[in-house]
Protein backbone atom coordinates (compact mmCIF):
# COMPACT_ATOMS: atom_id res chain seq x y z
CA UNK A 1 0.00 0.00 0.00
CA UNK A 2 1.21 3.25 -0.82
CA UNK A 3 2.47 5.67 1.76
CA UNK A 4 0.14 8.76 1.58
CA UNK A 5 2.93 11.65 2.59
CA UNK A 6 2.06 14.99 4.81
CA UNK A 7 2.94 18.37 4.62
CA UNK A 8 5.95 16.81 6.83
CA UNK A 9 7.62 14.70 4.75
CA UNK A 10 8.08 17.26 2.28
CA UNK A 11 9.96 19.27 4.84
CA UNK A 12 11.61 16.07 5.64
CA UNK A 13 12.76 15.13 1.67
CA UNK A 14 13.61 19.65 1.75
CA UNK A 15 15.99 19.53 4.79
CA UNK A 16 17.69 15.89 3.21
CA UNK A 17 18.03 18.00 -0.09
CA UNK A 18 19.33 21.41 1.50
CA UNK A 19 22.22 19.35 3.68
CA UNK A 20 23.22 16.80 1.12
CA UNK A 21 22.17 18.19 -2.57
CA UNK A 22 24.81 20.91 -4.18
CA UNK A 23 22.11 21.94 -5.68
CA UNK A 24 19.91 22.43 -3.28
CA UNK A 25 22.45 23.91 -0.80
CA UNK A 26 23.17 26.95 -3.42
CA UNK A 27 20.04 28.50 -3.32
CA UNK A 28 18.58 31.73 -2.17
CA UNK A 29 15.95 33.79 -1.54
CA UNK A 30 17.67 35.33 -4.88
CA UNK A 31 17.85 32.64 -6.82
CA UNK A 32 14.67 31.36 -6.38
CA UNK A 33 12.65 34.15 -7.51
CA UNK A 34 12.49 33.72 -11.28
CA UNK A 35 11.99 29.60 -10.77
CA UNK A 36 9.17 30.98 -8.31
CA UNK A 37 7.60 33.27 -11.15
CA UNK A 38 8.01 30.38 -14.09
CA UNK A 39 6.43 28.24 -11.68
CA UNK A 40 3.42 30.76 -10.95
CA UNK A 41 3.32 30.99 -14.62
CA UNK A 42 3.19 27.21 -15.39
CA UNK A 43 0.19 27.16 -12.53
CA UNK A 44 -1.23 30.02 -14.26
CA UNK A 45 -1.23 27.72 -17.97
CA UNK A 46 -2.73 24.86 -15.87
CA UNK A 47 -5.86 27.21 -15.02
CA UNK A 48 -6.78 28.29 -18.35
CA UNK A 49 -6.11 24.61 -19.48
CA UNK A 50 -8.45 23.87 -17.30
CA UNK A 51 -6.12 21.10 -16.63
CA UNK A 52 -6.88 19.88 -13.07
CA UNK A 53 -3.75 16.99 -12.96
CA UNK A 54 -1.88 19.59 -14.13
CA UNK A 55 -2.95 22.20 -11.05
CA UNK A 56 -2.30 19.57 -8.93
CA UNK A 57 1.40 19.10 -10.23
CA UNK A 58 1.99 23.08 -9.82
CA UNK A 59 0.30 23.91 -6.60
CA UNK A 60 2.80 21.13 -5.43
CA UNK A 61 5.65 23.16 -7.00
CA UNK A 62 4.36 26.50 -5.53
CA UNK A 63 4.25 24.57 -1.74
CA UNK A 64 7.76 23.30 -2.47
CA UNK A 65 8.97 26.93 -2.86
CA UNK A 66 7.07 28.23 0.11
CA UNK A 67 8.69 25.63 2.51
CA UNK A 68 12.36 26.32 0.62
CA UNK A 69 11.93 29.86 1.19
CA UNK A 70 10.87 29.47 4.75
CA UNK A 71 13.80 27.11 4.89
CA UNK A 72 15.99 29.33 4.55
CA UNK A 73 14.44 32.20 6.34
CA UNK A 74 14.92 29.84 9.36
CA UNK A 75 18.14 28.79 8.56
CA UNK A 76 19.26 32.96 8.91
CA UNK A 77 17.03 33.11 12.23
CA UNK A 78 14.02 35.39 10.43
CA UNK A 79 11.36 33.34 10.66
CA UNK A 80 9.52 30.22 10.91
CA UNK A 81 6.66 28.28 9.09
CA UNK A 82 4.60 28.91 11.93
CA UNK A 83 5.09 32.67 12.01
CA UNK A 84 3.90 32.27 8.33
CA UNK A 85 0.91 30.78 9.14
CA UNK A 86 0.04 32.93 11.97
CA UNK A 87 0.56 36.08 10.42
CA UNK A 88 -1.84 35.09 7.31
CA UNK A 89 -4.21 33.55 9.77
CA UNK A 90 -4.32 37.09 11.74
CA UNK A 91 -4.59 38.93 8.38
CA UNK A 92 -7.68 37.22 7.15
CA UNK A 93 -8.92 37.81 10.62
CA UNK A 94 -8.49 41.15 11.18
CA UNK A 95 -9.98 41.90 7.07
CA UNK A 96 -13.11 40.12 7.28
CA UNK A 97 -14.73 41.57 9.43
CA UNK A 98 -18.15 40.85 8.14
CA UNK A 99 -17.17 37.41 9.73
CA UNK A 100 -15.23 37.62 12.41
CA UNK A 101 -16.59 41.06 13.84
CA UNK A 102 -19.91 43.03 13.83
CA UNK A 103 -19.44 44.77 10.31
CA UNK A 104 -22.32 44.13 7.83
CA UNK A 105 -21.63 43.63 4.27
CA UNK A 106 -24.08 43.56 1.42
CA UNK A 107 -22.28 41.82 -1.68
CA UNK A 108 -18.44 41.20 -2.47
CA UNK A 109 -17.87 44.85 -3.70
CA UNK A 110 -18.55 45.64 0.10
CA UNK A 111 -16.01 42.92 1.23
CA UNK A 112 -13.61 44.66 -1.12
CA UNK A 113 -14.28 47.92 0.13
CA UNK A 114 -13.85 47.22 3.48
CA UNK A 115 -10.54 45.55 2.24
CA UNK A 116 -8.88 48.59 0.85
CA UNK A 117 -10.06 50.68 3.95
CA UNK A 118 -8.35 48.39 6.36
CA UNK A 119 -5.34 48.33 4.55
CA UNK A 120 -5.30 52.14 4.43
CA UNK A 121 -5.80 52.22 8.65
CA UNK A 122 -2.78 49.87 9.31
CA UNK A 123 -0.56 52.11 7.68
CA UNK A 124 -0.54 51.50 3.66
CA UNK A 125 0.29 54.88 2.03
CA UNK A 126 -2.09 54.36 -1.04
CA UNK A 127 -4.54 52.10 -2.47
CA UNK A 128 -2.40 51.54 -5.16
CA UNK A 129 0.98 50.76 -2.60
CA UNK A 130 -0.23 47.15 -2.29
CA UNK A 131 0.14 46.68 -6.66
CA UNK A 132 3.45 45.29 -7.86
CA UNK A 133 5.39 46.99 -9.96
CA UNK A 134 6.81 43.59 -11.22
CA UNK A 135 3.43 42.17 -12.27
CA UNK A 136 3.15 41.41 -16.21
CA UNK A 137 1.82 44.93 -17.52
CA UNK A 138 -1.95 43.47 -18.03
CA UNK A 139 -2.50 42.38 -14.92
CA UNK A 140 -0.90 45.18 -13.00
CA UNK A 141 -3.41 47.47 -15.28
CA UNK A 142 -6.63 45.07 -13.71
CA UNK A 143 -5.42 45.52 -10.54
CA UNK A 144 -4.91 48.99 -10.74
CA UNK A 145 -8.07 49.54 -12.14
CA UNK A 146 -9.99 47.46 -9.65
CA UNK A 147 -8.24 48.94 -6.50
CA UNK A 148 -8.87 52.46 -7.10
CA UNK A 149 -12.89 51.21 -7.98
CA UNK A 150 -13.01 50.58 -3.99
CA UNK A 151 -12.46 54.54 -3.24
CA UNK A 152 -15.51 55.18 -6.08
CA UNK A 153 -12.98 56.47 -8.48
CA UNK A 154 -14.49 54.41 -11.67
CA UNK A 155 -16.51 55.09 -14.67
CA UNK A 156 -20.54 54.69 -14.13
CA UNK A 157 -21.21 51.79 -17.06
CA UNK A 158 -19.65 50.02 -19.72
CA UNK A 159 -21.16 52.44 -22.54
CA UNK A 160 -18.66 55.23 -21.05
CA UNK A 161 -15.82 52.71 -21.26
CA UNK A 162 -16.70 51.83 -24.73
CA UNK A 163 -16.71 55.36 -25.71
CA UNK A 164 -13.03 55.96 -23.85
CA UNK A 165 -11.68 52.73 -25.95
CA UNK A 166 -13.71 54.65 -29.14
CA UNK A 167 -11.62 58.20 -27.97
CA UNK A 168 -7.94 56.07 -27.75
CA UNK A 169 -8.76 54.21 -30.53
CA UNK A 170 -9.04 57.71 -32.94
CA UNK A 171 -5.46 58.98 -30.48
CA UNK A 172 -3.73 55.87 -31.88
CA UNK A 173 -5.03 57.02 -35.56
CA UNK A 174 -3.87 60.60 -35.21
CA UNK A 175 -0.69 59.58 -33.53
CA UNK A 176 0.32 57.58 -36.37
CA UNK A 177 -0.58 59.71 -39.07
CA UNK A 178 1.75 62.43 -37.65
CA UNK A 179 4.17 59.83 -37.57
CA UNK A 180 3.73 58.89 -41.37
CA UNK A 181 2.89 62.67 -42.30
CA UNK A 182 6.92 63.05 -41.94
CA UNK A 183 10.59 62.33 -41.27
CA UNK A 184 9.83 60.13 -37.72
CA UNK A 185 11.56 61.48 -34.84
CA UNK A 186 11.88 59.59 -31.42
CA UNK A 187 9.10 61.74 -29.41
CA UNK A 188 6.53 60.77 -32.69
CA UNK A 189 7.43 57.30 -31.60
CA UNK A 190 6.93 57.71 -27.86
CA UNK A 191 3.63 59.77 -28.32
CA UNK A 192 2.54 56.12 -30.23
CA UNK A 193 4.00 53.76 -27.62
CA UNK A 194 1.85 56.45 -24.63
CA UNK A 195 -1.41 56.37 -27.18
CA UNK A 196 -1.19 52.27 -27.43
CA UNK A 197 -0.34 52.18 -23.89
CA UNK A 198 -3.52 53.98 -23.37
CA UNK A 199 -5.43 52.07 -25.65
CA UNK A 200 -4.90 48.98 -24.00
CA UNK A 201 -5.62 50.06 -20.60
CA UNK A 202 -9.28 51.25 -21.64
CA UNK A 203 -9.18 48.04 -23.71
CA UNK A 204 -8.19 46.09 -20.19
CA UNK A 205 -10.89 48.55 -18.31
CA UNK A 206 -13.66 47.26 -20.79
CA UNK A 207 -13.42 43.98 -20.08
CA UNK A 208 -13.75 44.37 -16.50
CA UNK A 209 -16.83 45.81 -16.82
CA UNK A 210 -17.78 42.80 -18.97
CA UNK A 211 -16.74 40.68 -15.91
CA UNK A 212 -13.78 39.20 -18.36
CA UNK A 213 -10.54 38.28 -17.45
CA UNK A 214 -8.29 39.63 -20.25
CA UNK A 215 -5.40 38.30 -19.13
CA UNK A 216 -6.69 34.86 -19.46
CA UNK A 217 -8.82 35.91 -22.79
CA UNK A 218 -5.33 36.76 -24.52
CA UNK A 219 -3.76 33.75 -23.02
CA UNK A 220 -6.79 31.73 -24.73
CA UNK A 221 -6.33 33.47 -28.09
CA UNK A 222 -2.92 32.99 -27.77
CA UNK A 223 -3.23 29.56 -27.67
CA UNK A 224 -5.81 28.99 -29.98
CA UNK A 225 -3.78 31.05 -32.50
CA UNK A 226 -0.74 29.01 -31.77
CA UNK A 227 -2.55 25.24 -32.11
CA UNK A 228 -4.08 26.66 -35.66
CA UNK A 229 -0.69 27.89 -36.76
CA UNK A 230 1.20 24.90 -36.11
CA UNK A 231 -1.55 22.78 -37.48
CA UNK A 232 -1.10 25.04 -40.92
CA UNK A 233 2.55 23.99 -40.60
CA UNK A 234 1.79 20.16 -40.32
CA UNK A 235 -0.54 20.41 -43.59
CA UNK A 236 2.20 22.65 -45.52
CA UNK A 237 4.67 19.51 -44.19
CA UNK A 238 2.44 16.67 -45.33
CA UNK A 239 2.42 18.79 -48.82
CA UNK A 240 6.30 18.48 -49.21
CA UNK A 241 6.97 22.19 -48.81
CA UNK A 242 7.97 24.49 -45.75
CA UNK A 243 6.27 27.58 -45.20
CA UNK A 244 8.49 30.06 -46.64
CA UNK A 245 8.11 28.27 -50.26
CA UNK A 246 4.24 29.65 -49.89
CA UNK A 247 3.09 33.31 -50.77
CA UNK A 248 0.57 35.00 -47.90
CA UNK A 249 -2.53 34.19 -50.05
CA UNK A 250 -1.67 30.88 -50.11
CA UNK A 251 -0.88 30.90 -46.46
CA UNK A 252 -4.52 32.54 -46.21
CA UNK A 253 -6.32 29.36 -47.87
CA UNK A 254 -4.73 26.90 -45.48
CA UNK A 255 -5.56 28.70 -42.55
CA UNK A 256 -9.05 29.52 -43.69
CA UNK A 257 -9.16 25.91 -43.87
CA UNK A 258 -7.47 25.00 -40.56
CA UNK A 259 -10.02 27.52 -38.64
CA UNK A 260 -13.05 25.02 -40.04
CA UNK A 261 -11.39 22.60 -38.22
CA UNK A 262 -10.06 24.02 -35.10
Amino acid sequence: MNKQYELSDLQAVLDELREKCPWDKKQTIHTLRQQTIEECHELADAITSNDWDGLKEELGDILLHVLFYTKIANEQKKFELGDVIEGIVAKLIRRHPHIYGDVVVKDQEDVKRNWENLKLKEGKSSVLSGVPTSLPPMVQAMRIQDKVKQVGFDWENKDQVWDKVIEELEEVKEAVAIHDAGRPTVQQVEHMEEEIGDLFFSIINYARFLHVDPDQALAKTNKKFMNRFQAMEGLVKESGKSMTDLTLKEMDLIWDQVKKGI
